[in-house]
């Protein structure tokens, strides 16, 4: 059976033009005005429309709702309140800009228009900014008076622009590469809540900055070696790029892994050959170490090189030159090393299995980065870094509802989430609730689905076991958060969520507002500690019973259920599954 889908609505958001809309005489219908416009063209209907307006403006701006809703009724009017300072800072503008964008409930059932007529020039850049960003989903509107002999029209002309911003991908790669050069610090760049890890990393940076030795990364897969070295890179690159007289030019980044190669190979991708070194050398080859020449040689998971490489990386590093595969002519090469290890190499030297003489050249500056387990507070930090970097990536803005951002978060931070790839696999799942998102919402659905997955690829016995105990994880947190001074505010609203996505509904979920939330939510534990319906009413109503005259505890509680489309004995049923 066919459905006649609806139009989306159209909501238009913009400033309060307290020049151009200026005017509170009867002579203002005589003239444009670019916001009062906007419901003048009966091409363009415009179903909300949201006007950011300062205290000081509160007179113009009830001029306008009224202006506004005489010649479009239809348009419902909300203003936000912005506290600026300053409208031509732009530092301070962007912020304001960025907080109310964030906040902000866009809908994907409504088109968005954002009004660039209306600002100052600073609050024009910074939406513009923001919707190139990816932080609006919005095309600009741009209206402006009738040409001359007509400027005294109040309904003027408008534009939609829709921005294309694969246009300016040249643009963006000249910033992105100017901000690669002008890195001036590591700990600018990496968001971490973790005092341990943001001492290591101001520790890497001195080290970067100051010394030319080889530096080692140990850690376990995925704890952000190869991320690191690349940031390392951008700091040693713009360091050597502001001294003279640096023998280092840095221009030059290569890395490899080198648990890919294997036997002659390794030697000749390292170190090169000459033709006819070996069967199959049809031509000579320059080796890794001789392209890093001047810049910077990044070998990462350095254990598993064999011990001949091994001992003729010891040599290059030692005396600056190497002989390639086949050649009696040595290369000289001066070059900066990193290298990165998931091995104790320490145990490999007892081992046998790597040099001790190259594990002490290696081991001038080592660093032990920390699992994701170990970073649990950076978590939600990294999902938002995830979310804004694939939505840079696919050029879309994409979002947790607030119950699934809860429910992720608190299995991500739970025991059973052990993180084996660490911030690989993170970035594995963002990846794949993002792609399966609908209309870029993630949802409670994808959560549970993704639970499942990754509790699977771990290995885990029982997912649905799991998800459960997550679940009974924060019902328990509930029930202790009388004994729990200390109880964070955030969790206990979080974790209300998680709650209710057990026994609601997703639309439901969508409507409830937070302190229903939260009430809803203790008022489901108390269910779940009672046997029966009258008992856990008498818990719940125990004060307000005395002062009515006939009091049913019971049916009050039946009521209040009912109100979210609940009843106790389903309550009942679903706490009992394991």
């Amino acid at each position: 059976m066919m459905t006649n889908q609806q139009p989306n609505k159209t909501a238009v958001i913009g400033f309060l033009g307290t020049t151009l809309d200026n005017g509170f005489s009867e002579t203002r219908w005589q003239r444009w005005r670019p916001t009062v416009s906007l419901g003048l063209h009966d091409e363009l209907l415009v179903d909300e429309l949201h006007i950011l307006y300062s205290t000081r403006d509160k007179r113009l701006f009830k001029i306008i709702v009224d202006d506004v809703a005489q010649v479009s009724p239809q348009t419902q009017i909300i203003g936000h309140h912005v506290a600026l300072s300053s409208p031509w800072d732009f530092a301070e503008v962007y912020a304001e800009l960025y907080d109310f964008v964030t906040a902000f409930d866009f809908q994907d059932s409504t088109d968005y228009l954002l009004h660039l007529t209306t600002g100052t020039h600073v609050a024009q850049i910074c939406w513009f900014l923001l919707v190139e960003a990816g932080f609006i989903p919005a095309d600009l509107i741009q209206t402006s008076p009738c040409p001359r002999p007509d400027q005294t029209d109040p309904q003027g002309r408008y534009q939609v622009i829709d921005l294309d911003v694969s246009r300016y991908d040249e643009l963006r790669e000249r910033f992105e590469a100017e901000k690669q050069q002008h890195w001036q610090t590591l700990q600018a760049n990496l968001v971490t809540q973790n005092a341990a890890y943001q001492q290591l990393i101001s520790d890497i940076e001195k080290v970067a900055t100051h010394s030319t030795a080889p530096i080692l990364l140990m850690g376990a897969t995925g704890a952000g070696k190869s991320q690191l070295a690349g940031q390392i890179y951008a700091l040693k690159k713009a360091k050597a790029s502001s001294t003279a007289q640096n023998k280092y030019t840095l221009d030059k980044f290569i890395e490899v892994n080198c648990a890919t190669l294997r036997g002659d190979t390794a030697m000749s991708v390292l170190f090169g050959h000459v033709k006819g070194a070996f069967t199959g050398a049809a031509s000579s080859r320059e080796g890794l170490l001789k392209s890093a020449d001047g810049g910077l040689l990044f070998l990462d998971e350095i254990g598993e090189l064999g011990l001949d490489e091994q001992a003729m990386l010891l040599t290059a590093l030692e005396e600056q030159r190497f002989y390639p595969l086949g050649s009696d002519t040595p290369i000289s090469v001066s070059f900066q090393l990193m290298a990165g290890t998931n091995k104790d190499l320490r145990q490999a030297v007892a081992d046998g299995t790597f040099r001790a003489d190259l594990f002490a050249r290696l081991n001038t500056w080592t660093f032990f980065l920390p699992s994701l387990k170990d970073r649990l507070e950076d978590l939600p930090a990294n999902i938002d870094y995830e979310l804004a970097r694939l939505g840079s990536e696919q050029q879309q803005q994409y979002r947790f509802t607030s119950e699934a951002r809860a429910l992720y978060e608190t299995f991500a931070t739970s025991a059973d989430a052990t993180w084996q790839g660490n911030f690989r696999d993170l970035t594995a799942s963002m990846t794949r609730l993002t792609t399966l998102a609908e209309s870029k919402v993630i949802r409670v659905d994808d959560v549970q689905a993704e639970i499942e997955r990754l509790t699977h690829l771990w290995g885990l016995s029982n997912s649905l076991s799991v998800t459960n105990h997550v679940n009974n994880e924060i019902i328990n947190s509930l029930s202790n958060k009388k004994s729990d001074l200390a109880f964070n505010n955030q969790f206990i609203e979080q974790a209300s969520w998680a709650l209710l996505s057990i026994y609601l509904d997703e639309q439901t979920l969508t409507d409830i507002d937070p302190f229903d939330a939260v009430q809803l939510a203790y008022v489901i534990e108390v269910c779940l500690q009672h046997k029966n319906q009258a008992a856990a009413g008498r818990y719940l109503y125990a004060n307000s019973r005395d002062k009515l005259k006939s009091p049913n505890d019971s049916d009050r509680l039946r009521k209040y259920l009912m109100k979210f489309g609940l009843r106790f004995d389903e309550l009942d049923q679903e706490s009992s599954i394991d």
